[in-house]
């Protein structure tokens, strides 16, 4: 059995759920540029100093392949997901962020990348994410998702990783002293 199904040669793609549509539909730029954002999130995981942080980022990962699937699966077709980006994985997700902020000083100003390679992974992803979400947005303006669940999560998603850029910076700050 060869790797090459050869299927999107002619400029079309398969959903999850099993539709074809064009390989330049904003729904195939949206799920694109979440698995850019994850990629991405695999180098700053990579080069993070400290277990929590790859722990986080790794959660993150595993939560843009739930919201990869859904972006997916047309709205017609959501019963063949098993896990959907509801109110309580939005709750959960907005618990971690809160607890997070709690422990993190927040420094006065701008924060200009490039202190550490994996706080500039960390900001690159934050843009990839912004991104992400201008992309869904844009998904949902065309009536081709509907679950503003997805649209929260993904406008949280920034903040949390500049969150994760502080923790990374102020860990790497404190073994630097040592």
């Amino acid at each position: 059995m060869s790797m090459l199904r050869k299927s999107g040669d002619r400029g079309y793609s398969d959903l999850f759920s099993g539709e074809r549509i064009s390989k330049n539909s904003a729904r195939l730029e949206a799920l694109g540029d979440l698995d850019e954002l994850g990629s991405v999130l695999a180098v700053a995981r990579h080069h993070a100093r400290h277990p929590s942080t790859k722990k986080r980022i790794l959660n993150i990962q595993q939560d843009l392949f739930v919201l990869g699937t859904e972006l997916a699966t047309t709205d017609n077709r959501k019963k063949i997901s098993s896990q959907g980006v509801d109110k309580p994985f939005l709750v959960l997700f907005e618990k971690t962020i809160e607890a997070l902020y709690q422990n993190t000083s927040i420094p006065p100003g701008f924060i200009i990348p490039g202190d550490s390679l994996s706080a500039a992974y960390l900001h690159l992803a934050r843009t990839v994410a912004r991104r992400c979400e201008r992309r869904v947005v844009r998904l949902y303006e065309l009536k081709q998702m509907t679950n503003v669940n997805i649209l929260s999560w993904l406008n949280r998603l920034s903040v949390y990783l500049y969150l994760l850029v502080i923790q990374e910076e102020k860990k790497l700050r404190l073994v630097k002293r040592l």
